[in-house]
């Protein structure tokens, strides 16, 4: 798999690529040009060029499809517009079923046009924010669209939340595999899904975004029988990846 996103911008190959990248109209929908993908239909301003190239984090794609096997149920907690979702619908086949949570209407938007687009039926989009309990919360967006948070803080936004243990519960439904990047909120959406940890015990992959929340989040996996592996860390800026299993 050829990482575009490697190239440096600084370099001729890198800004004579983000030159000509730039001139893509965003409306445009294009193929995924590489990776298991490949061929997808996919919109180019939904994110970032990474993902129609296909080269969106290759470790993590590879990871997954060894992971993920026909017939899971996948929970996709932090969706964003929905490139792994769509990956995990793939790896799950016609008789595995993806969850896909997702508060911003934007992306829920952008989402549900690429599962459209992909003449997907087993992804259900959940307009919800994943969090300890369920109601309301406010909701910090950034500048783009994928580094938005649930907050303490008074925001513009509010969004519907729900738990794991609720949603489980409700819908009885058990997960096979979760995905949670929810850009700091990790630890409540793990404070909601006790039950689920406790009985059901899912593969966890966990993006975490601080050093303290790291050991808030390896303690509670250690009490519920969890072994969390450390896939990727930069401690300098508090970013991890674990594989809790």
């Amino acid at each position: 798999m050829v990482n575009f996103s490697r190239l440096p911008q600084k370099s001729f190959l890198g800004g004579i690529t983000r030159f000509f990248l730039n001139f893509i109209p965003d409306t445009w929908v294009l193929r995924i040009l590489q990776g298991p993908l490949r061929g997808k239909k996919w919109v180019k301003g939904s994110g970032v060029n990474g993902y129609w190239l296909g080269s969106y984090e290759p470790k993590n794609q590879k990871l997954f499809q060894g992971l993920i096997k026909r017939g899971d149920t996948v929970f996709d907690i932090g969706a964003h517009v929905g490139f792994y979702s769509l990956l995990f619908s793939q790896l799950v086949g016609p008789g595995g079923k993806v969850f896909a949570f997702e508060p911003l209407s934007r992306n829920v938007q952008l989402l549900k046009k690429h599962t459209g687009l992909n003449n997907i039926s087993n992804v259900v989009v959940v307009e919800c924010a994943v969090a300890e309990t369920e109601g309301e919360q406010f909701f910090s967006e950034s500048a783009g669209n994928s580094l938005g948070m649930i907050t303490n803080v008074p925001q513009l936004t509010k969004v519907k939340t729900v738990s794991l243990d609720e949603f489980v519960k409700n819908g009885k439904i058990v997960p096979n595999f979760l995905k949670i990047d929810v850009e700091g909120a990790e630890l409540l959406v793990l404070s909601g899904a006790k039950e689920l940890l406790f009985k059901h015990h899912p593969v966890i992959f966990l993006a975490i975004h601080n050093n303290e929340m790291r050991g808030g989040c390896v303690a509670l996996f250690r009490r519920f029988g969890y072994r969390p592996s450390i896939l990727f860390e930069d401690p300098l800026n508090g970013i991890y990846e674990l594989l809790c299993e």
